[in-house]
């Protein structure tokens, strides 16, 4: 296997990827891992992975569970950002993550589709959403060549619109879904609410 494309190992990274799987559709499992592989290589692009906060196993956490207020366990009273995070942060308490660990993750995914503050932020934010953006054709930082072999073991099948449509499913839940000038609330105008 490609080295690229190794994952962590432990039990809170078989936890969230577990969590994901079972509870997320698997287009979007697909892209939080694309995001994880691309978050990593973008801090091994620009040098991060020896700074002291860099955390691979906080970066995994963050990056594969970023979309799970997407998911059956959410239940539509947040923007799925913030539902996301919540989710994140129980299966982070419940692995003994220290409270500063489960505040970096929560504030990662809670921020992850903020263009121009989750850049400002912590490492960890600002390489998950590098990673989840590089992932939607944003950021082209990384080479075509760095990209392919993610892309080829958890391709996108063309025209998919998975991730787009879950989005507007979950802003359907409740107003509080989608609150004006959220991700949430342009892609649910766009579907004509």
């Amino acid at each position: 296997m490609n080295s690229v494309l190794v994952l962590p190992a432990g039990s809170l990274v078989d936890a969230a990827l577990s969590l994901v799987r079972e509870t997320v559709d698997k287009p979007i499992v697909d892209h939080s891992l694309r995001s994880f592989f691309f978050a990593r290589l973008t801090a091994q692009q620009e040098g991060l992975l020896t700074e002291a906060a860099y955390d691979e196993d906080l970066l995994f956490a963050a990056t594969v569970m970023h979309d799970l207020g997407l998911g059956t366990l959410a239940t539509g009273r947040a923007r799925f950002e913030v539902e996301g995070a919540d989710l994140a942060a129980g299966l982070l308490a419940e692995h003994g993550i220290p409270d500063g660990g489960i505040g970096r993750v929560w504030e990662a995914i809670a921020l992850h589709s903020s263009l121009g503050l989750a850049d400002r932020m912590g490492l960890l934010t600002y390489l998950t959403h590098k990673g989840v953006f590089t992932d939607g054709g944003r950021f082209a930082e990384l080479s075509p060549d760095l990209q392919e072999p993610v892309r080829v073991a958890y391709p996108r099948p063309a025209g998919d619109r998975s991730l787009q449509d879950a989005i507007v499913e979950h802003a359907r839940k409740s107003p509080e879904a989608a609150p004006p000038f959220s991700v949430a609330a342009e892609l649910l105008r766009r579907a004509g609410g």
